[in-house]
């Protein structure tokens, strides 16, 4: 059994095959109908606010409803930028990963959290409970990245492996 997986890498992996295929396929859907796709549950929140508070019109809404794609997009972004970072041994052990999991899970939380007041504001108790669910998935792999002892520096898992770092030359005589 492997033992170099940190949790809040296993907790990043977890929530990455969450969002990514989830927030993915939403986005795509406000991409190929802007308007009908806005209003499906997970985003009739931002929907009713932009209309009812914010009196935009259809093609301010069009644009909100872009801009929601576009921002979940971003997060997936970072959540695939960091599986791919974390399928290597070395910046895995270093937590060189960490920098893109906590992008994600800013701008996420930031979109989460403004979409549940915007739920509670216009009074959908059902797109509340999806949006404040996905925040505390988000704020507990945060909580967990915090709280956890921070990793090896990349010098002492490499010297671990024997490998060479980049701009090192490789001793070939030991000084004695």
């Amino acid at each position: 059994m492997s033992t170099n997986w940190r949790i809040s890498s296993f907790n990043g992996a977890l929530l990455a095959a969450y969002f990514i295929p989830t927030w993915t396929i939403l986005s795509f859907r406000i991409m190929a109908s802007p308007i009908h796709s806005f209003y499906e549950r997970p985003n009739v929140s931002v929907a009713f606010f932009a209309s009812d508070t914010l009196h935009f019109a259809a093609t301010g809404m069009v644009r909100a409803a872009w801009l929601l794609a576009l921002g979940r997009m971003t997060v997936v972004a970072f959540f695939a930028i960091f599986l791919l970072l974390l399928t290597r041994p070395v910046i895995r052990k270093a937590g060189g990963c960490n920098e893109a999991l906590a992008i994600a899970l800013a701008i996420g939380s930031v979109i989460c959290f403004a979409m549940m007041l915007m739920a509670n504001y216009v009074h959908e108790p059902e797109a509340m409970q999806l949006h404040a669910t996905e925040l505390l998935m988000l704020l507990g792999t945060a909580i967990v990245m915090l709280v956890e002892p921070p990793a090896e520096s990349v010098a002492t898992v490499t010297a671990e492996q024997g490998a060479v770092l980049p701009l090192q030359e490789p001793q070939l005589f030991h000084n004695r």
